[in-house]
């Protein structure tokens, strides 16, 4: 029997299929394919780029403007209807309108800025004091292992000792002046701002240690290009409660260590008020100490925040 020739036509596929040719360029097909291809890229890229419209000026005011102030008017209303309701003597709950008489005699008297000056530079100073003490203890925590083990555990046992226990030995150590106020500060903020930092750096991923190293960073130049950047979210975070702590340990200081050398500061406008018995100057007080801790969170902490979540795509703007 003679052996048959097997032939393959032109298109047809190897297990028998019959195939079209494929498109050419200029043809139908190729121009369906080409646009299909244009408009898979163009959707890959509208996920990638981050959209950077502005926000409407009122739908800001009503998003982040409105709710705070609708909650403030709800307590105010509170506030009043108890007054109202004589839930307990006027000496112990004044009203609204009392404080704000308190507010305004000290704007008229022009104590109510020197109040607020007094303590927020205290404040502020003894917070960039610990910022530069705690930062590098922080590194030197996160990146030397037996550091870590010598006195890591002490420093996260300093972080939850209340701030306050500090003012005493203080007090016996330095003396009633502003040494004794930052020494509290500096006890309560470092043990935070150590902290943050060192789980900041412990969540750095390791890819990018070894990335650095093998492009030549090491050592400070590493610290500095690599674990810093890296560890910037944990970092802030710890920046964030290390200034609460600052704040509360000085309210501390300011009302039990008070001395006239000292200046009238808010916690010890709070304990004048105290004193004398005057709940409007101490509901007067407590407001300006809350006002101030909001103040430097929304100026200086969450623009902070935004921005570094921004930069590592954590925070798009729809």
């Amino acid at each position: 029997m003679a052996g048959t020739e097997t032939t393959t036509s032109k298109g047809a596929a190897p297990d028998g299929s019959t195939a079209g040719p494929a498109p050419e360029d200029g043809t139908p097909g190729a121009s369906v394919a080409h646009h299909d291809l244009a408009g898979l890229e163009a959707g890959l890229d509208a996920l990638d780029t981050v959209q950077t419209r502005r926000t409407p000026l009122r739908t800001t005011l009503v998003q982040k403007a409105l709710p705070p102030f609708v909650a403030v008017a709800l307590v105010l209303v509170v506030w009043q209807v108890l007054v109202w309701a004589k839930i307990t003597d006027d000496y112990k709950l004044p009203s609204p309108t009392a404080v704000w008489d308190e507010v305004a005699d000290a704007w008229a008297q022009g104590t109510l800025l020197g109040y607020i000056w007094t303590s927020v530079s205290r404040g502020l100073l003894g917070f960039l004091m610990a910022l530069a003490i705690g930062t590098p203890l922080g590194l030197l925590v996160a990146r030397v292992r037996f550091v870590r083990a010598a006195i890591g555990p002490i420093l996260s046992g300093l972080q939850s000792l209340p701030s306050v226990a500090w003012v005493p030995p203080a007090v016996i150590w330095l003396g009633l002046n502003d040494s004794m106020m930052y020494a509290v500060i500096l006890l309560g903020a470092v043990p935070s701002i150590a902290n943050g930092l060192v789980s900041g750096v412990d969540q750095v991923p390791p890819l990018f240690l070894r990335a650095g190293r093998t492009l030549g960073a090491t050592g400070l130049r590493g610290t500095w290009h690599i674990v810093m950047p890296a560890a910037l979210p944990g970092y802030l975070a710890g920046l964030k409660q290390g200034w609460a702590f600052s704040w509360r340990s000085l309210m501390a200081a300011e009302i039990i260590a008070s001395s006239p050398d000292l200046g009238v500061g808010l916690g010890q406008l709070l304990e004048n008020g105290r004193t004398v018995g005057s709940m409007p100057m101490v509901f007067l007080a407590i407001f300006l100490i809350l006002i101030v801790g909001i103040a430097i969170d929304l100026l200086i902490f969450s623009p902070l925040e935004r921005r570094v979540l921004r930069g590592r795509g954590l925070l798009v703007r729809s």
